[in-house]
C-alpha cells in the first residue's frame, strides 16, 4: 500500500496496474469543490461526477432531467479541488443516445470545459459506436452495465439486474465489447456477486461495483448515501459511514436555539 500512497496522480494506467496488483480501487461521487477537496485529501482513487446530482443535488426523482450544462458546472467545481485522484464525468441522458457524433460533441465539451480526465457512459452493444468514436478522439471512457438508471422507464424497476443466465451472458458479452472498444474500466451496478466475479475475471480492465459484490476490482458509492445525508435510500449494498443527517440536524437546532436565546454571538464573537 506504500507504493499506492506514493502515486502523485491517478491515471488510467494506474487503475489497470491496481487491478493487476490486486489493489482495490476506491471511488465516490462528488458534485462540488468543498467535498471533492476532502475526498482527494483522504486519498480517494477516483471521483465520479455522477448524473445522480439530478437526485441528490436537485431533488429530481430520476437522473434523466439533468442537462449537459449542469453536469459541466458540477464537474468544473470538482476538478478545481483535486490534486491526485482521477475524475470521471457522467454523460447525461440525451447527450449521447441519439448518434455517435452527438456523443463525441458532448464528451469533448466535458473534457474542454471541465478539465476532467474521462467520461462515463451507460449501456453495451447499443451504444458501442458512440464509445468507439469518443475513444478515437483520445477521451478515456468508463463503461456502465447492469442497472443503468438512465433506462429506468424501460426496465420499470431498480431491482437487481442479470439474475437469469441469458441476461448474465449478455452482460458479459457487453463487457467484453466495451473492453475491445477501448474502455479503461466498467461500472457494474446492482448485479449478483458471482456475476461480478465472472465479469472481473473475464476482463483485463478494472471493474467498479455498486451493489455488485466483493469480487470486483473496486467500489463506488454515492457521497450522500455513504455519509448518511440521505435518510430514505436504504439498499442492501449501502454501508453508511456517518449519520450526517442527524449531526447536521442537531447542529442546526443548536444554532437556532442560540440565536433565539441571544447566546450567539457572545462577547468574544463580536467586534
Amino acid at each position: 500500500m506504500s507504493v499506492h500512497k506514493e502515486i502523485k496522480r491517478v491515471t488510467t494506467h494506474t487503475l489497470r496496474k491496481m487491478k493487476h496488483d490486486g489493489v482495490k480501487i476506491s471511488m465516490l461521487t462528488a458534485y462540488d469543490y468543498s467535498m471533492a477537496r476532502i475526498f482527494d485529501d483522504a486519498g480517494i482513487d477516483m471521483l465520479l461526477v455522477g448524473d445522480s446530482a439530478s437526485n441528490v443535488m436537485a431533488g429530481h426523482e430520476t437522473t434523466l432531467p439533468i442537462t449537459l450544462d449542469q453536469m459541466i458546472y458540477h464537474a468544473s467545481s470538482v476538478v478545481r479541488a483535486i490534486n491526485r485522484c482521477f475524475v470521471v464525468v457522467d454523460l447525461p441522458f440525451g447527450s449521447y443516445q441519439g448518434n455517435s457524433k452527438e456523443a463525441l460533441q458532448s464528451a469533448v465539451r466535458i473534457m474542454k470545459e471541465t478539465g476532467a480526465h474521462g467520461v462515463k457512459i451507460e449501456g453495451g452493444e447499443e451504444i458501442i459506436e458512440s464509445v468507439k468514436r469518443i475513444i478515437s478522439a483520445g477521451i478515456p471512457v468508463l463503461g456502465h452495465l447492469g442497472l443503468t438508471p438512465q433506462s429506468i422507464y424501460k426496465f420499470g424497476t431498480y431491482a437487481v439486474r442479470a439474475t437469469d443466465e441469458d441476461e448474465a451472458k449478455k452482460l458479459i458479452a457487453d463487457a467484453k465489447l466495451l473492453e475491445e472498444a477501448g474502455c479503461f474500466g466498467i461500472v457494474l451496478e446492482k448485479i449478483p456477486a458471482q456475476l461480478g466475479q465472472r465479469v472481473s475475471e473475464a476482463l483485463g480492465i478494472p471493474t467498479i461495483g455498486i451493489g455488485a459484490g466483493k469480487y470486483v476490482d473496486g467500489q463506488v458509492l454515492v457521497m450522500h448515501d455513504m455519509l448518511g445525508i440521505n435518510k430514505e435510500f436504504k439498499p442492501r449494498f449501502l454501508r453508511r459511514y456517518l449519520d450526517l443527517y442527524e449531526v447536521i440536524l442537531g447542529a442546526t437546532r443548536s444554532y437556532i436555539q442560540d440565536v433565539k436565546s441571544n447566546d450567539f454571538p457572545n462577547e468574544n464573537e463580536q467586534y
